[in-house]
C-alpha cells in the first residue's frame, strides 16, 4: 500500500517520532541505566521494610491526623514508578491505619507495614498531610471509600495501566476533594479509569482529558501541565517550578513533592 499522507505530513511525521522518544523513552532509559549500576535491592526479600521513626507514637500524638505517602518502588518497576499508602489516626486513637494495595492476596492491606516504614527501602515522602479537626471531619469519608475500593477482590490488580496501588490512593483523594492534592507523576496507575474522563482534575483545581489512563493531558494549579503517553507523564509545574519526567517525577528547585507538612 503506498503512503497517502501529504509530503508536509510526512516531513512532520520523523520530528515528531524523534520528539517523543526523548521527552517519554530516554528519561526512562537513563533511569535503567542508573538503576543497572546501582546496589538498590532487587527483591521484596532484600529491602529494607523498617520504620524511619519520623512519626511518634500515637498516643504520643492525640490530634488527628490524615497523610498521604509515596516511595519509589522495588525492582526494575523502580525504574518507572513510585507506590503510594495512606495513613490515618482518629483524635486520641492508640494506634495509626496504614492502607496499602499491593499485587498478591487481597489487595487492600491494612497495617502491613509501619506507618513511615521505608518502601524497598526508599524513605517515603509525604503527598499531603492534614492534622487536626479538619483531619477528624476527613476520616470518615476516607474510610467509606476504602471500604467501597471497587477494585478490592484478589486478581483485580494489574501493575499497568492499573488498578494498582496508585489507582487506590489517587480513588481517595479524588472521594476527598478537600485533600486538594495530587499524587506524584511518575505513581503511574493514578490515571486509571474503566472509559474515557473529561473533567476536573485529582485536586479540583484544572481539568483533565483521559482515556482509561494511557492517553490525556492535565492542566491545573495543583497538577501544572502534564502529558500522558501510555501512562508515562512528562510536563511541567509553575506553582513550584519544575519539569516531570517519565521516570524521574519532579526535577526542579522543589526537590520534595508540594505537601501541607512533612514527616
Amino acid at each position: 500500500m503506498s503512503d497517502t499522507l501529504s509530503p508536509p505530513v510526512r516531513k512532520l511525521r520523523k520530528p515528531v517520532v524523534l520528539f517523543l522518544i526523548a521527552l517519554f523513552l530516554l528519561p526512562v532509559a537513563t533511569r535503567a541505566v542508573v538503576f543497572a549500576m546501582s546496589d538498590l535491592p532487587r527483591s521484596f526479600r532484600d529491602a529494607d521494610w523498617s520504620s524511619i521513626g519520623s512519626l511518634p507514637p500515637a498516643t504520643q500524638h492525640p490530634d488527628a491526623r490524615v497523610m498521604v505517602l509515596s516511595g519509589r518502588t522495588g525492582g526494575w518497576k523502580g525504574v518507572f514508578a513510585i507506590h503510594s499508602w495512606l495513613v490515618i489516626k482518629r483524635a486520641n486513637a492508640s494506634s495509626w491505619t496504614r492502607y496499602d494495595v499491593v499485587g498478591w492476596g487481597n489487595p487492600v492491606r491494612m497495617n502491613g507495614w509501619a506507618p513511615d516504614g521505608r518502601w524497598f527501602g526508599d524513605r517515603p515522602r509525604v503527598v499531603v498531610d492534614v492534622q487536626g479537626k479538619e483531619a477528624e471531619r476527613l476520616i470518615p469519608k476516607i474510610e467509606k471509600t476504602v471500604k467501597d475500593y471497587r477494585f478490592s477482590n484478589a486478581g483485580d490488580y494489574r501493575a499497568w495501566p492499573g488498578p494498582n496501588s496508585n489507582t487506590f490512593t489517587a480513588t481517595v483523594i479524588r472521594a476527598v476533594p478537600e485533600l486538594s492534592t495530587a499524587l506524584p507523576s511518575n505513581a503511574i496507575g493514578r490515571d486509571f479509569r474503566t472509559g474515557p474522563y473529561f473533567g476536573v482534575t485529582d485536586s479540583g483545581t484544572g481539568l483533565e482529558a483521559n482515556l482509561w489512563g494511557l492517553f490525556g493531558f492535565k492542566i491545573g494549579w495543583v497538577e501544572g501541565f502534564e502529558v500522558n503517553f501510555l501512562g508515562l507523564v512528562a510536563g511541567f509545574d509553575v506553582r513550584h517550578p519544575a519539569l516531570k519526567l517519565p521516570g524521574y517525577g519532579r526535577l526542579g528547585f522543589d526537590a520534595v513533592f508540594p505537601a501541607r507538612a512533612a514527616i
